[in-house]
């Protein structure tokens, strides 16, 4: 099931809303068969005899109620015993303005104005077969943005036919810069909307003069003195790091692909989670990993299971020993700094982007302890010491090479703004600051 399909669908079914029809056609949004739903409709599989009313064995039950408070009519319909015998995955009561709706499996709610459901779309995924556990730790901004940078990814494939092992790391690594600049325009790297702007109001609607474009625009995200640049190319930052030093080959475009890379512009980036980026974004290059709304990684909950005892419990532990102790605080983070964390099989980077935030949130907590000591006395500037270059990673496919670099770099800025927040000042994200990753 197409995740994007299945938000348009939905956003159709509100947009005119036919109440002869509606329940029905939701239903076939989410992949009920044609035949079931006929059969429904003619009342074969209605177990319920009252107007206004469905009753579908291990479905749903649904009710239009224009009367009463849709509230208190919920709560009498789930303990009703005609309904519970019959064991419906979902309870819906609308009066066509609000909806509300209970998974009797897991007891979780919906109570939105019914123009609201696209945005909702995965409460109701059981019925295609999608269990919440399997999409647990993705959100539907994950999932959009691999559906559309998976889209874009085939049509660059088909006007740019890699041919060596030399274009494939080409285009792979234009797409970790194509990456880049979406997150950084949506999380203050940037100006906000500042790449995607550019992009649709400086290159033509046909996509020919879109390679030159990026190809200049990478070149200016490498260079400090930008003064022989147009003032329009002047707004972006030196960004470098390694992200943008060397000089590799753009693809060319048309229409469809330029139209593609400002809609994945107007997605918001800040709500995609950098601790899964790169494995989600690995959906891009493997399309047999595109075929459900979830995608494979390893979760934070499993990635916390193996650091944990590894070093982090430690960590915790001498935190709580050193807490009245400003030398053994001052001494604890002498040896976080001195850390060095590495993944001999690194993926994506799912286990050094945890590992990376982890110990900015111990580093913080430690701040906060050492800022509590100092009543009366000169206040220090506190910004982080952690470096990328503590965190090691071996990785044969490029890339997952390539997406784990990126991610760390993510990962470094989003904790960058943590410590903003609590100490009101950070070390500034730009220029990037190259990690020991290996091929």
């Amino acid at each position: 099931m197409n995740s994007e399909q299945l938000e348009n669908d939905l956003k159709a079914l509100v947009e005119t809303i036919d109440e002869e029809s509606f329940v029905f056609d939701l239903l076939l949004a989410y992949g009920q068969s044609k035949a079931s739903i006929t059969r429904l409709r003619k009342g074969d599989y209605n177990l319920s005899k009252n107007p206004d009313e469905i009753l579908w064995k291990k479905k749903l039950f649904f009710k239009k109620e224009t009367e009463s408070d849709l509230h208190g009519l919920i709560d009498q319909l789930k303990n009703d015993e005609a309904i519970i015998k019959q064991k419906p995955r979902f309870l819906i009561v609308t009066d066509y303005k609000t909806l509300l709706a209970l998974d009797t499996k897991t007891e979780d709610t919906l109570d939105i104005s019914i123009q609201e459901l696209p945005k909702h779309y995965d409460f109701f995924l059981p019925w295609a077969g999608l269990e919440k556990t399997q999409l647990q730790g993705e959100n539907p901004a994950d999932i959009k943005a691999a559906e559309r940078m998976g889209r874009l990814y085939d049509l660059i494939l088909e006007n740019n036919p890699p041919q060596t092992d030399a274009d494939r790391h080409a285009l792979n690594i234009f797409l970790s810069r194509l990456l880049f600049c979406f997150f950084a325009e949506d999380t203050g790297i940037f100006e906000a909307d500042l790449f995607t702007n550019s992009v649709a109001s400086h290159t033509a609607d046909d996509g020919s003069d879109l390679q030159d474009y990026l190809q200049k625009l990478f070149s200016v995200l490498n260079t400090e003195d930008r003064s022989e640049f147009p003032a329009f190319l002047q707004k972006f930052p030196y960004v470098n790091g390694g992200l943008f030093a060397d000089e590799y080959p753009v693809p060319i475009f048309k229409a469809k692909s330029r139209k593609i890379i400002i809609e994945c512009g107007e997605l918001n980036w800040k709500a995609i989670n950098p601790d899964i980026f790169g494995s989600m974004i690995q959906a891009v290059i493997h399309p047999d990993q595109r075929g459900g709304l979830g995608m494979h990684y390893t979760s934070v909950v499993n990635i916390m299971k193996v650091i944990e005892p590894l070093f982090l419990n430690d960590l915790k532990d001498e935190l709580k020993r050193a807490i009245k102790n400003k030398k053994k605080l001052e001494a604890l983070l002498e040896r976080i700094y001195h850390l060095r964390i590495f993944d001999p099989a690194c993926g994506s980077g799912n286990f050094l982007i945890i590992a990376y935030k982890e110990l900015c949130k111990l580093e913080i907590e430690i701040f906060r302890q050492l800022q509590s000591k100092q009543h009366g006395q000169k206040q220090f500037r506190f910004l982080s010491k952690l470096q990328l270059t503590q965190f090691y990673g071996i990785e044969l496919d490029d890339f997952a090479h390539e997406t784990a670099k990126l991610s760390l770099w993510l990962a470094e800025h989003q904790m960058n703004m943590a410590f903003k927040a609590v100490f009101e000042d950070t070390r500034k994200t730009l220029p990037l600051q190259d990690g020991p990753m290996s091929t």
